[in-house]
Parts: structure tokens; C-alpha cells; sequence
């Protein structure tokens, strides 16, 4: 008999580690070593994702163990009262993740346990794809092409038995010590996610290509918070949009499909740079020659962070943040574009700012993300290409609908005026919306000091 230790895998579906387990005790620990950089709003996500994975054994005949504690005590004192020979879980390639799975199965083997972890959350793991020289990829381009043509492994069967202990409940997010969240996180669980990738199969992603980027359209899966906790197999999705990519009638659809399969490589690139460079995560992963002397102004800050700057698609997508937990993508780019380039400021404030209030937030895709837009980050965005917002606004929501949306003080506002919101006088701007902002930079003026301030970290003359 071995012991499952569920992780980011919530579910009994395409699980590698369990489909390879035998007569499996399914457990999850809550760990406060994990708690402790969680957010109530992820939280929240996961004990109804736990409470849907409960469901699904007791539907196979069996039960998950949820426990909180240290793992390394869990696991060992489970192990004994069940009999059980070894403890198997799916690998995870954060550098929290990896040195306490190195702990946990130092602590299991001292007491006579074995231990077994396999490729799970990936189509293929961080240390399978290198360049020609034996190096990890630093551009996703070139990393695209390799994965691309790798096989893909089929999804994995559901366990045929499963144990059933003497479980206990699930706790809430107040007896885990957090508040309750705002927003409410979006249901989690397996049923769930499939639904979400069902219907965005039958339509959407046929018109992903040309709609993604414009938010008001809605051309997205919604699937990031189930790829991060695993409520769904990445191989059911990979399986799926293959599937997709077969019944497209015409080459735009399949080649539309296959730029939604190109989010998967993105998942990974990122996932391959985390491993290989875990410093990025409190460190610019690009070396300049001088510090970047970022602004960081509080007040600035703090307006950003309430979507108050009176630039209306930053202030949507920031309060979009605060209403859902999700940004839409495009979006996430022009926020962190403005706070780095127009407001000055060190991509880690946003990059923190993003970990709380995110209910998707997975280490390695967002500290891409918020690096790319800071030009610091693997295959970045150079420093001298600046997102104008206001143009970004007008040519992805041409219509303010996403605008109106999440900022009701310019829902009587032609889409002219919220797009030449920064042009109006005092006069017009309190006429149109008194109660919205003017901006609060000058996007031109701060544009020049974002070029010196890179130019000057750089060491030019």
C-alpha cells in the first residue's frame, strides 16, 4: 500500500503519481510553511477544491486524508498506522517546493519509508529541453520549437481502488487563520474545471488568436487557477485541444488553436527558467551594469494598487483584481508596463501585489511576467519599448466596454473621452466623471525618465 501526497495534482483523473500508486492512501497536509505565503482568496480556492477531490474518491469507493502539520511528521506517523511501504507524489519545481520535498523524503527514508515522485504538472519537465550548447532556454521562441515537436504523453487512467481511512473535516478559511477573502474565489474542483474547458473548446478557442488580446470579448478559458492547483491534468487539456485542433474546419482555426497551445509552452518556458535560475524570484534575472534607481513613490503606489491613476485600462484591469482575482492577460501586461515604466517602479512591489490578490498566482509564470514587463527578465520586453496606456486602451477596448465595466465613474463617458481622458481640461473631466481622477503622471514625461533611468543602469554615455 502506498501513501498519494496530493500537492498541486487535485485530482484523481491524469494523475501521474496515483495512477502509479498501489491501493493508495490519498492525503493532503496543509502546511503552515506553505500557508504562510498563501492568500485568503487562494485559500479559499483550494479547500473547495480539496472539498471536490473528497467527493470524487467517496465517488470511487474511497476518501482523502486532510491533515495539517509538517509533512515530514504527517507522512512518517501515516506511513506507520497504515502499514504503508512508500509515499509517492508528483514533483513541483518551485524553490520552495523542491527543498522541502529534498526534506520530507530524507525524513521518510530515515524512518525506512520509500519515496517515489514523477512528472506530473508539465508536458515536459524543466530539465528535458536545452539548446544545442546543453544550455536551459533564456527565449521562448526558440524553446517553442523544440517543445513543440516533443510527444506528448497520453493522459494517465484513474486509480481502480482507493483506501478509505477514518478521515476528518475540512477546515475553513477562519480556522486556517485567514480572513475571508475579497473577492470570493471562483469554485474549484475537477467538474469545474472541465466545464471551463469544454465550453471554451466549443467556440472560443477557434477565435482565441485574434480575440485574446481584448478583454471586453472574453476569449479566455479561465483555466489558470485549475492549471496551478491541478484540478485539471494538463494532458486532459493537451488531449483535448488536440482533439479541438482535428475538428477545425479551416487552417486560421487550427492555427488559433494552436496559439492557446502555445500558453501551455509559455506555462513551461517560464516554469524551465524558475528551475534553472531560482533567484528570480527576489532577483532581476537580466544584469545591468548599475542599479536601476526605480522611483518607487508610495503615493503612486497606492493609487496603482486601487486603480485610481486616472488612466482608465490600468485603473479597469487594477480593479478587476480587487473585484475577480483575475486579469485579463493583456491587461496584466499594461499594469505592470505602467507601474514599472510610467510610475517608476520596482517590479517586485507589483509582482508582490499580484501574489496576494491573485487567485491564480504561480511563482514562475507571474515573476516572468512582471520581469518581461520590467525589462529585466528572460526574453524581455527591451526598455526603450514603453506601453503607451492610452493607446493600449483604444486599440483593446475600443469601445470602453472593459473600461465601464470595472469603473462605473466613466459608464456615461463616450469611448472618445475615456480615450482622450488625459488630453481634457480640469473643467471637461469634472463635467464627463467628477468623481474619477485626473492622471496622475504625464505618460510622455515619464516615458523620457524611464529611458534614462534603464540608459543609466546600463552604463551609457
Amino acid at each position: 500500500m502506498d501513501i498519494h501526497w496530493h500537492r498541486r495534482d487535485l485530482r484523481v483523473a491524469d494523475n501521474t503519481a496515483l495512477s502509479r500508486a498501489s491501493e493508495p492512501l490519498p492525503v493532503f497536509i496543509l502546511d503552515d510553511g506553505v500557508l504562510e505565503h498563501a492568500s485568503p482568496v487562494r485559500v479559499s480556492f483550494l479547500l473547495d477544491a480539496l472539498r471536490s477531490l473528497r467527493e470524487d474518491y467517496r465517488a470511487l469507493g474511497g476518501d482523502l486524508v486532510v491533515e495539517r502539520g509538517d509533512p515530514r511528521e504527517v507522512l512518517r506517523r501515516l506511513a506507520d498506522e497504515h502499514g504503508a511501504d512508500t509515499v509517492v507524489w508528483n514533483r513541483d519545481y518551485s524553490p520552495l517546493a523542491r527543498e522541502r520535498d529534498d526534506e520530507v523524503g530524507e525524513a521518510l527514508r530515515n524512518s525506512d519509508v520509500g519515496t517515489r515522485t514523477f512528472a506530473d504538472g508539465v508536458l515536459h519537465e524543466p530539465d528535458e529541453i536545452f539548446t544545442n550548447a546543453g544550455d536551459p532556454y533564456s527565449v521562448f521562441t526558440y524553446y517553442h520549437r523544440k517543445w513543440e515537436e516533443r510527444e506528448k504523453d497520453e493522459p494517465r487512467d484513474k486509480p481502480d481502488e482507493v483506501r478509505n481511512p477514518a478521515v476528518g473535516g475540512i477546515p475553513t478559511v477562519d480556522e486556517l487563520g485567514f480572513d475571508s477573502p475579497e473577492p470570493d474565489a471562483p469554485e474549484g474542483g475537477t467538474g469545474t474545471a472541465r466545464e471551463l474547458l469544454n465550453g471554451f473548446l466549443s467556440d472560443g478557442v477557434y477565435v482565441y488568436d485574434e480575440a485574446r488580446d481584448y478583454p471586453a470579448r472574453g476569449c479566455t478559458s479561465r483555466l489558470s487557477p485549475h492549471l496551478k492547483f491541478g484540478t485539471v491534468g494538463v494532458r486532459e487539456v493537451w488531449e483535448k485541444t488536440q482533439s479541438a485542433k482535428e475538428d477545425a474546419e479551416d487552417d486560421e482555426e487550427r492555427e488559433s488553436v494552436e496559439e492557446f497551445q502555445a500558453q501551455l509552452a509559455w506555462r513551461e518556458f517560464y516554469t524551465q527558467v524558475l528551475y534553472h535560475n531560482p533567484s528570480v524570484v527576489t532577483e532581476n534575472y537580466k544584469t545591468y551594469e548599475n542599479r536601476i534607481d526605480w522611483r518607487n513613490d508610495e503615493d503612486e503606489i497606492r493609487a496603482w494598487k486601487q486603480g485610481e491613476t486616472g488612466y482608465p485600462i490600468v485603473d479597469a484591469g487594477m480593479r478587476q483584481l480587487l473585484d475577480e482575482g483575475y486579469v485579463h492577460n493583456r491587461i496584466r501586461m499594461v499594469v505592470a508596463s505602467f507601474l514599472t515604466k510610467d510610475l517608476l517602479v520596482d517590479w517586485r512591489v507589483g509582482y508582490g501585489w499580484f501574489r496576494e490578490k491573485l487567485v491564480d498566482h504561480d511563482t514562475a509564470n507571474d515573476n516572468g511576467g512582471w520581469q518581461w514587463a520590467a525589462s529585466t527578465g528572460t526574453d524581455a520586453q527591451p526598455y526603450f519599448r514603453i506601453f503607451n496606456p492610452m493607446t493600449q486602451g483604444e486599440r483593446y477596448d475600443p469601445d470602453g466596454e472593459y473600461i465601464k465595466r470595472y469603473v462605473p465613474e466613466l459608464r456615461d463617458v463616450p469611448a472618445d473621452s475615456i480615450h482622450t481622458w488625459h488630453e481634457l481640461g480640469d473643467e471637461e473631466r469634472d463635467e464627463a466623471a467628477p468623481g474619477y481622477p485626473a492622471p496622475i503622471v504625464d505618460h510622455s514625461e515619464r516615458r523620457e525618465e524611464a529611458l534614462s533611468m534603464f540608459e543609466e543602469a546600463r552604463g551609457d554615455d
